[in-house]
């Protein structure tokens, strides 16, 4: 297995600085965070989903776009994804990522799936997700780039059985998941290895986070309450030496993607700590 970065987590370096840095921690791969920067937020501090300075801009120029294949390629990393946020199922928008992604060389884009609230019943959102879905197949055959579906939670696919369900009606080349475990600690929860063992081919990718529970010292009627929070990749509720294992054991050999939000380190730190991490327990 190889490591890579989600830029979304390295907010406050620049494209070129991340990736020096990315390079001195022994990371060989970057995702591409593609989300523009308002105006009204750019002068706030760096943070992970607003004034992020390690974002490709949707609006980028082509030859903006060679800047950032090239940031990677001039540092001997690999170009592995950009990543934008397409929950709401626009299939041009999508094909707007599509495009962006073949001029920067990467092989796959997360596509998205529709959040979760109550709001919608879940059987019409995953209706409308299948729909979009067989656009996105037919996408990712013209551009030669797959389409992933991020296990995440507040959507209609926070766990691997239900990410399933939505991915089995494709073909694994054209579409794929993330397996994102340090979501399911929040919502979305199953046993580790009987969801990769379930997701079989269609598993593309992993992002590495971790995630823990926590008392809110409050009660509702009784029941005392408890609320999600992020954590260090190692003080969480995924064990991931053991998934580590897990992952060797159903045959992955791909990427293993930092996406670090407890904020407990600065950003190089935070890089040569996971990467240190995972490298001891792959040995």
């Amino acid at each position: 297995m190889k490591l890579s970065v989600f830029t979304v987590a390295t907010p406050d370096l620049t494209p070129e600085e991340l990736a020096k840095a990315a390079s001195a921690a022994g990371i060989e791969g970057i995702e591409w965070r593609f989300k523009d920067i308002p105006a009204e937020v750019a002068q706030e501090k760096p943070s992970f989903w607003r004034n992020n300075l390690c974002s490709i801009d949707p609006n980028a120029s082509d030859e903006e776009l060679e800047r950032f294949r090239l940031i990677a390629v001039n540092h001997n990393l690999v170009n592995l994804s950009i990543t934008p946020y397409l929950n709401s199922c626009n299939v041009a928008e999508t094909e707007h990522v599509f495009k962006a992604a073949k001029k920067v060389g990467v092989p796959f884009i997360r596509v998205g799936v529709p959040g979760y609230d109550k709001s919608q019943n879940y059987n019409d959102l995953y209706a409308r997700a299948v729909d979009y879905l067989h656009h996105v197949q037919e996408l990712s055959q013209q551009y030669g780039v797959k389409g992933l579906l991020e296990i995440h939670h507040n959507t209609i696919a926070p766990s691997a059985g239900l990410v399933h369900r939505l991915v089995s009606n494709f073909k694994p080349d054209h579409l794929g998941v993330l397996h994102d475990a340090g979501n399911m600690v929040h919502e979305g929860y199953e046993n580790f290895r009987l969801g990769l063992e379930l997701l079989g081919p269609y598993l593309a990718h992993v992002h590495v986070k971790n995630a823990r529970w926590v008392p809110t010292g409050e009660e509702q009627d009784g029941i005392k309450l408890w609320r999600s929070e992020w954590s260090p990749i190692d003080e969480g509720i995924v064990n991931w030496k053991q998934l580590i294992t897990d992952l060797r054991a159903v045959g992955y050999d791909g990427y293993l993607g930092i996406e670090d939000f407890s904020g407990q380190y600065g950003t190089q730190e935070m890089l040569n700590n996971f990467a240190s991490k995972v490298k001891m327990w792959l040995a």
